[in-house]
């Protein structure tokens, strides 16, 4: 990856179209409004769809007295084992896809705009690899968590995720302290950081695991939503809007970054400040996304090229509806990993990769780079 001034033409419109100003094409605002709401509408019917479909239907009519008993609205409640397949399994699992596909869209907003280059992703920092060795680690290693309570299944996974992608930013940090936080290097730290977690995790899954526990994390490993309580989803509730607000308040400075550190910092921006707080809270929204459903690519590298040939390159306008994107794309990814090869459930990140792949070429092509 090539963080070149070139670099940001290849599908950065930013870097070329901003001007003072609204540019020269963008979508009115008011075609922008409907754009949004049109979104807000879509991912409502996605998230009602994503609870009925699975290896067990639930129809329209119970998901309608779910929720209806649930709000007090006087409709007659489902039978137990319905009622708890919607709300303990089903619900939590289509929230999280969407609280998660929102951040690593939102992420990869930021990071392109950050480093200046179009293939940046979440998982550009290493924070990915990091969490990812942390879960491995404490899922097969007898770890302190482990006597403390902590180790050993989605509990003990998700501390080991959140311990590994902490470490894992610390030691990016401390590299690019000596060398700066030019768009350069945070690119080639972010690589060999996240090379160095990846062999670190091939390597306790070859030395300590055995053969069940390797199959288990290696598709944990790869993405799944099927771990998603509402503990979970409660912390990305959280975790998520504070994540889109911070970037949403560098909107201006993200635009500014688009075209270089200097020309940011003659518009008086903290050019290092700023990289440093947007890196932080990518990191955060990564990590707790990595921690709770694992690895999942490609949403964060092909949803802001194809949001922002909708409505443009300013990262006031396009963060919002990315988020939006990023959360529709998810959900509905999720929902075919569960049913396209029913009865047996596949890893959402496998489906990323092979929707991801082709969509990323297509983008490619219209923006006449291919």
């Amino acid at each position: 990856m090539s963080a070149e001034p070139g670099a940001v033409d290849l599908l950065l419109p930013a870097a070329r179209d901003v001007r003072v100003g609204a540019p020269a094409g963008a979508p009115s605002a008011p075609h922008r409004a409907g754009l949004f709401l049109a979104g807000v509408l879509v991912l409502a019917v996605s998230v009602a769809a994503g609870t009925r479909i699975g290896a067990a239907d639930v129809g329209w009519a119970d998901l309608g007295r779910a929720l209806g008993a649930r709000l007090g609205l006087g409709a007659e409640p489902l039978p137990p084992l319905l009622d708890s397949l919607v709300w303990d399994l089903r619900l939590p699992r289509v929230l999280m896809a969407a609280l998660v596909g929102a951040s690593l869209a939102v992420c990869g907003t930021v990071l392109q705009a950050v480093t200046r280059n179009a293939l940046a992703d979440p998982y550009l920092l290493g924070v990915s690899s990091g969490a990812s060795a942390g879960a491995v680690t404490a899922a097969v290693l007898p770890l302190p968590l482990s006597a403390a309570g902590w180790g050993g299944g989605t509990l003990g996974i998700t501390g080991g995720a959140l311990v590994g992608a902490l470490l894992s930013f610390g030691l990016l940090l401390a590299l690019l302290r000596r060398t700066g936080l030019d768009s350069v290097r945070i690119v080639l730290t972010g690589v060999v950081v996240g090379q160095l977690f990846t062999a670190l995790t091939s390597l306790v899954l070859m030395a300590s695991a055995d053969a069940d526990t390797t199959r288990a994390l290696t598709h944990w490993l790869l993405g799944s939503m099927a771990p998603a309580r509402w503990g979970a989803v409660a912390v990305c509730a959280v975790v998520t809007p504070l994540g889109l607000a911070a970037a949403w308040l560098c909107a201006n400075a993200l635009d500014g970054l688009a075209f270089g550190a200097d020309t940011a910092a003659s518009l008086g921006i903290g050019v290092r400040r700023t990289r440093m707080l947007l890196l932080v809270m990518t990191a955060v929204l990564t990590s707790v996304a990595v921690a709770t459903v694992g690895a999942i690519g490609f949403v964060g590298l092909i949803v802001p090229h194809g949001v922002r040939l909708l409505v443009g390159p300013l990262h006031r306008v396009l963060l919002p509806h990315a988020a939006l994107a990023g959360a529709v794309f998810l959900v509905g990814t999720d929902a075919l990993a569960r049913v396209a090869f029913t009865p047996r459930e596949i890893p959402v990140g496998v489906i990323t990769a092979l929707l991801g792949v082709p969509l990323f070429l297509l983008v490619l092509r219209r923006r006449g780079e291919l």
